[in-house]
């Protein structure tokens, strides 16, 4: 990989230690890939901050990269292990908060922003075209497929790096001719809310590491599109997807690809000539055998907002919680800056009872106690059994809220 005479210096660690091991790390990744350069970044979002994934090693390598490493874009933070706040109701040990606000001071000392959230689309303005290096996987599909700017699939650490240095490898997903839908996945009937994380999660885990092309009979929301994203991240390495009309809709097409494709004329309109490797037909039936496989079971958690949840996410559940009260643990997620400007809002939710829990979420926080929770996301349903041990079923949003309000 090509290194300009000021990366080369870095290299050779006439910035300090920590620009030096953020280039090496950037430069390893360069020459797996075969990445031609470094390219500039417009900002970077970076995970590994729950001191429950990271543990003492991890924590100890980033005390010593903040001793001298400042990152030099716009960098984001993703959800630490518990709520700074409300880490007491969360039934959290003191020995983990200590060390988990030791990781968060380490990122804060490198200039990072300590608004914690894996959906930092929310709190900054990404515009089409932009290069980018973040991790969390919910947060890199949403940008390449929704807002149309360009990252890899970043790890924690390669994110960090490239906040760093300013610059990432230039190879994958932020070259045009790697971003070519090449599987098509055919949904006749029409879903809504739950369902497309439930179609994310049932296609990431067939497809991979390949790039969908949804026919859709619905018109999705961007609330939506959130959560097909994230549950094709989970179950499948997917960090791209694209989406229109079913083809037998007398719809007009609209053809997304021209963002990405510089080879295609501007005005072309529909996708009849793509050639796609395989076609998948997923059904309501299908989706709905989900909903019905751990169904029997009683919750006594009920977690929303994994990804965190958006304003009219919010909106959504205050208006379902209307004048009433929950019987169980109702554990909601949203970013922090969401909460600071939305006080009413969060304060009429939690009049039902209910905990709107910011800085963390059920999947990196050490969550314990429960026999069963019940979520309205396709990633929380994929992960939760696995990194909380903690059994999980799905259910749409307003069944969730249902779920909260008996004993």
């Amino acid at each position: 990989m090509y290194l300009t005479k000021d990366e080369e210096k870095i290299l050779d660690g006439e910035a300090g230690w920590g620009k030096k091991k953020a280039m090496e790390i950037l430069m390893a990744i360069g020459e797996i890939y075969n990445a031609d350069k470094l390219i500039k970044i417009d900002n970077a979002h970076v995970s590994g901050a729950s001191y429950k994934n990271l543990g003492d090693a991890g924590l100890e390598f980033l005390k010593d990269l903040s001793i001298d490493a400042k990152v030099v874009v716009d960098t984001t933070l993703n959800p630490i292990g518990l709520d700074r706040i409300q880490w007491q109701w969360m039934n959290i040990d003191p020995k983990f908060v200590e060390k988990q606000m030791e990781v968060l001071s380490a990122y804060k000392k490198m200039g990072i922003s300590d608004v914690c959230t894996c959906t930092p689309y929310y709190l900054k303005d990404i515009k089409q075209g932009e290069n980018l290096s973040w991790a969390e996987s919910s947060a890199i599909v949403y940008a390449n497929s929704v807002l149309k700017a360009k990252t890899n699939r970043e790890s924690g650490i390669s994110a960090l790096a490239s906040a760093i240095i300013g610059k990432t490898p230039n190879y994958g997903y932020l070259l045009s001719e790697n971003r070519i839908p090449n599987i098509s996945i055919n949904i006749n009937d029409k879903i809504q809310d739950s369902d497309y994380g439930i179609l994310g999660f049932l296609t990431g885990s067939l497809i991979k590491g390949k790039i969908p092309y949804f026919f859709l009979s619905s018109t999705p929301l961007d609330d939506e599109l959130k959560h097909l994203g994230a549950g094709l991240a989970s179950s499948g390495s997917v960090a791209l997807f694209y989406y229109g009309y079913n083809r037998s809709s007398s719809r007009e097409q609209n053809n997304i690809l021209n963002g990405d494709i510089k080879s295609r004329r501007a005005d072309q309109r529909y996708l009849d000539d793509l050639k796609f490797d395989e076609e998948i037909e997923i059904t309501k039936k299908d989706i709905d055998e989900v909903y019905t496989e751990k169904k029997h079971k009683d919750a006594d958690l009920v977690v929303i907002g994994c990804p965190h949840c958006s304003v009219s996410e919010l909106k959504r559940i205050n208006s379902l919680l209307k004048n009433k009260k929950v019987k169980k643990d109702f554990m909601i997620c949203t970013s922090q800056y969401i909460k600071d400007r939305y006080v009413n809002l969060i304060n009429e939710i939690e009049n039902s009872g209910a905990k709107v829990i910011c800085d963390t979420c059920p999947v990196v926080s050490p969550l314990r106690g429960y026999s069963c929770a019940m979520v309205n996301s396709g990633k929380a349903y994929n992960y939760m059994p696995t990194m909380n041990n903690i059994p999980t079923k799905i259910g749409t949003t307003e069944e969730c809220i249902n779920e909260s309000l008996v004993v």
